[in-house]
Order: C-alpha cells, then sequence, then structure tokens
C-alpha cells in the first residue's frame, strides 16, 4: 500500500516546491550553458524575491542597483554554476555578495564627537554620550574578524534571525550561533578598551 503512495506531494498532485525546484534548476542549467533567454526567465521568476531580500541589507533606495548588480554578475560567472546545487540558492548567494559589497563601500559620515560636546543643557549631553557611544560601538565592530563582523551586522543592522543569517551566509546554524555568541563577547571586550 505505501509504494503506492506518491513520493512527493500530496493525494492531489506533485507539491508546487518540487516543481518550482525543478524550474529553477532548468533556468541554471540554460543559463550555465549560456542561454541568454535563461538570465531574461532567471529575472522574472527571482526578481522580486530577490529585491525584497536586497531592501533588508541595503535599504529600498539602493536595492535596485544592487539587484542589477547581481544579474550582471549572475550572468558573468553563469559557467560556474553547478547544476547539482539548487539554481535559488546560489542566485541568493551572489545577491548577498553583491549586498554586501555594496555596504562596505558605503561612506558613512563622520561626526565630530568635540563639537557635540559643546551642546548644553541635559539633552545635548544625552545625545553627546549616543554619539560618543555609537562611534564606540562602530570601532569596535571594525576591529572584529570578517566572519563574525559579518553575523553582528546581519543581526542587528539587518535585522535577520539566525536562521535567516544561515540562510544568507549558506552556513550551517550552528555556525551562526557560534559566530553571534563568539563576536558578541569579543565585540563586549573591544568596547571596554575602546571607552577605557
Amino acid at each position: 500500500m505505501l509504494d503506492k503512495m506518491p513520493r512527493s506531494g500530496n493525494r492531489w498532485g506533485p507539491a508546487r516546491e518540487d516543481s518550482y525546484v525543478d524550474q529553477g534548476q532548468a533556468i541554471g542549467a540554460r543559463l550555465a550553458r549560456g542561454d541568454d533567454s535563461a538570465l531574461e526567465d532567471a529575472y522574472a521568476e527571482y526578481s522580486g524575491s530577490l529585491l525584497a531580500f536586497l531592501r533588508r541589507y541595503v535599504g529600498v533606495d539602493e536595492a535596485e542597483d544592487v539587484l542589477q548588480r547581481t544579474f550582471l554578475d549572475v550572468w558573468r560567472s553563469a559557467a560556474r554554476y553547478d547544476p547539482e546545487q539548487r539554481f535559488s540558492t546560489w542566485l541568493f548567494t551572489v545577491a548577498h555578495r553583491r549586498a554586501v559589497d555594496a555596504l562596505r563601500t558605503r561612506r558613512h559620515p563622520v561626526v565630530d564627537v568635540e563639537s557635540l560636546r559643546d551642546l548644553v543643557g541635559e539633552d545635548g549631553r544625552d545625545t553627546v554620550d549616543r554619539y560618543a557611544d555609537a562611534a564606540d560601538v562602530r570601532t569596535a565592530v571594525g576591529r572584529l574578524p570578517d566572519h563574525e563582523r559579518e553575523v553582528i551586522e546581519l543581526a542587528y543592522f539587518g535585522e535577520l534571525t539566525q536562521r535567516e543569517i544561515a540562510v544568507a551566509l549558506d552556513v550551517p546554524l550552528g555556525t551562526v550561533k557560534a559566530r553571534a555568541a563568539r563576536g558578541t563577547r569579543r565585540l563586549g571586550g573591544l568596547v571596554a578598551g575602546v571607552a577605557s
């Protein structure tokens, strides 16, 4: 009796996810062979979800540009796609790398802490303390090892869960948890060292 049951999906037919994965794999295989229309199909199929994904990293204003860079990079590196790998995972990994590149190239305005110290009143002092603390934390985060800094930035500034970080970085959840724990512990020590 069990051997008559469908292997995937339910009694009404195959699960949509199986056909969706197969469709993605087919697009990836065509792309790896250099099929021009495969890039268009990949864009039509995945651009919406990639755009939502990228907005979480780089914000609404920059997400479209990063999406275009992602598909340009996908086209340039299509020959490196392994058809044994899930196409969507490979595509989101490329998008994640382009988002990280975009974040690294940002130039954040630097606030001169000394000019803030001239503010008077209780609110002014609170503002100065917050900016000074933020500057200390920013300096300490910059001194973390890359793999720990990336997890900390995605968790606290990207507002991703550890599970989402694991998917985005394509690493096991346990690895993300370990990096977050070590990174936070190290960050505490660095902030204490910067503040003193």
